[in-house]
């Protein structure tokens, strides 16, 4: 229901924008949220967008990564600049109708799309 695209291999210092579409219900009312994990470290929160455009970002992230949605698409993105090789990961979208769970019980949220692999290259 909620599909990823949009990650690859790109230098530090470049760019990329991450799509998340949902399909098959709607979650225009739902809070989104962006999320990355590495091998052997846990899943972290990296961006967030209520329904209502209130955006949250990682310290790690902020000022390089925007988050924003299109609700007439129903699809949420990532735009990622000035990348940095230890923003290698796997990156998930998420989507719940609670910013607390999004935002601080990783483990209740309700939808997860699969992820998409975000290389950057030194």
């Amino acid at each position: 229901q909620l599909q990823a695209s949009g990650g690859g291999l790109v230098q530090a210092g470049g760019s990329l924008r991450l799509s998340c579409a949902a399909s098959g219900r709607t979650f225009t009312s739902y809070v989104m949220g962006w999320f990355r994990q590495t091998p052997g470290k846990q899943r972290e929160r990296v961006a967030v967008i209520t329904s209502g455009g209130t955006t949250n970002y990682a310290d790690s992230v902020k000022g390089r990564f925007t988050i924003s949605r299109d609700n007439a698409k129903d699809t949420v993105y990532l735009q990622m600049n000035d990348l940095k090789p230890e923003d290698t990961a796997v990156y998930y979208c998420a989507a719940d109708p609670l910013y607390r769970t999004i935002v601080t019980n990783l483990g209740r949220i309700a939808y997860w799309g699969q992820g998409t692999l975000v290389t950057v290259s030194s």
